[in-house]
């Protein structure tokens, strides 16, 4: 039977806003005061949630609020939500560089931490100085360090560079040895924030199979990161985190589904409001409406099996666009796009004028998505590639096993794939 290795009950941390430390002198002093009579510390009754969204009326914070949860041995569990959620706060807790304000936690055995750039290393030292620090640090002799050495080297790829401080590295360099040192000097407890997003594809890649291979020897690992497709084939379980507090915990595919419903504000009907999130929208339009329709142009909110069907979109033009191009992706559960269609006349990408006002825009899809759950990613830019507004992971829709066409259900409990294309099958007796 496996057993717990991190045990937390409670947890929570309080910061005090505008202010280096947690608190002023006075409020110190009231604090201690307490305590000498008995009494809770009275700042613990007061603050408000972390939502970095609103203005609040008190300057104190909780950063972490009654987070509780238990992790077993060889667990991977990946921990996601939108910055300011509380994820890093919580990691540097169990890394051990912030103490919590109020609850408790256990860790039993030993843990190697990569939280952010910078974090663990001294600047003017060299990697190699490094490498035998940070071992000393974890608790390691020299000779176990020594052992581990070359497979550090060759993991990092930075060997050219060994023997130069690291203040001088880049900051991939940086992690790059960081997390080699981390994931190779044994640790029975293994705590990566995002730091991977700075590295490239090849090396997140070679981290993650670390990781999994960290794993299969039953050790622990504790993934923050806002790639979901890195959490969903790393981890087994997952926690969602929102401002400051536990939303879910679950599996891995029920914590990211979770997690992007609850982001989602296009309402049931598909209007999109204008004070939506929009990252990367310069301002020119919106889109203000998506609908799934039928051939017979009704709205349905999920599809049969072979089941054609359009899209409907509603773009509100602020200013005359002389070169509008617009798309829809057809995403799965976790954003990964599925098919990508772009507007084109005669196999050529289209570019339209778009007057100023609502335009309606109507795409039909002449393919067969097979049952599973979808969302849309839709988007409009310029020829240039300037984007001009842009909406992921929206309006979720579900295909169904039960067929359009009486006798066409689906015939498999499971879904081999995405899409079933229009294929010519010969058979020739040889």
């Amino acid at each position: 039977m496996a057993r717990n290795v991190i045990e937390i009950l409670n947890l929570g941390k309080q910061y005090r806003l505008g202010q280096v430390g947690r608190s002023s002198i006075a409020d110190d002093f009231k604090r201690l005061t307490h305590r000498l009579r008995g009494k809770e510390d009275p700042f613990l009754q007061i603050g408000e949630e972390n939502d970095r969204t609103k203005k609040g009326n008190s300057d104190y914070v909780w950063a972490l609020k009654d987070i509780s949860f238990n992790v077993q041995q060889g667990n991977v569990l990946g921990i996601i939500g939108k910055n300011g959620a509380g994820k890093s706060t919580l990691l540097k807790i169990l890394s051990r560089t912030t103490s919590p304000t109020i609850g408790e936690y256990k860790i039993k055995g030993r843990v190697a931490s990569l939280l952010e750039v910078g974090t663990g290393f001294h600047p003017d030292l060299t990697g190699r100085e490094n490498v035998f620090l940070n071992g000393a640090l974890l608790g390691m002799t020299k000779a176990e360090i020594k052992k581990n050495f070359d497979e550090i080297l060759d993991f990092s790829g930075v060997e050219r560079y060994i023997d130069t401080p690291v203040k001088r590295y880049s900051s991939g360099m940086y992690v790059r040895l960081a997390f080699a040192v981390a994931a190779h000097l044994d640790p029975e407890i293994l705590i990566v924030d995002e730091v991977l997003a700075v590295g490239d594809q090849e090396f997140q890649d070679k981290c993650l199979g670390k990781m999994r291979s960290v794993s299969e020897e039953g050790r622990t690992v504790l993934f923050v990161s806002h790639n979901l497709m890195a959490v969903k084939q790393l981890c087994t379980s997952g926690i969602f985190m929102k401002n400051g507090t536990i939303k879910s915990i679950g599996t891995i595919n029920e914590t990211i589904e979770e997690y992007l419903n609850d982001g989602n504000i296009v309402s049931e009907l598909g209007d999109i409001p204008r004070e939506m999130k929009r990252e990367y929208s310069n301002g020119e339009g919106y889109f203000n409406k998506i609908a799934l329709l039928n051939l017979n142009d009704v709205q349905v909110f999920s599809l049969a099996f072979n089941q054609p069907f359009k899209v409907k979109l509603q773009f509100e033009a602020l200013q005359y666009i002389e070169d509008a191009i617009f798309n829809i992706n057809i995403c799965n559960t976790i954003g990964e796009p599925i098919l990508y269609a772009v507007e084109k006349l005669n196999g050529n990408y289209s570019f339209s004028k778009v007057e100023k006002g609502i335009t309606e825009i109507e795409v039909v899809f002449d393919i067969k998505l097979l049952p599973n759950n979808y969302k849309f990613t839709i988007g409009v830019g310029h020829k240039s590639g300037l984007t001009i507004d842009y909406l992921e992971g929206i309006f979720p829709f579900k295909v169904n096993k039960i067929g359009y066409e009486v006798g066409m259900d689906y015939p498999w409990d499971i879904s081999n794939g995405y899409v079933e294309p229009e294929t010519k099958w010969n058979f020739k007796k040889i």
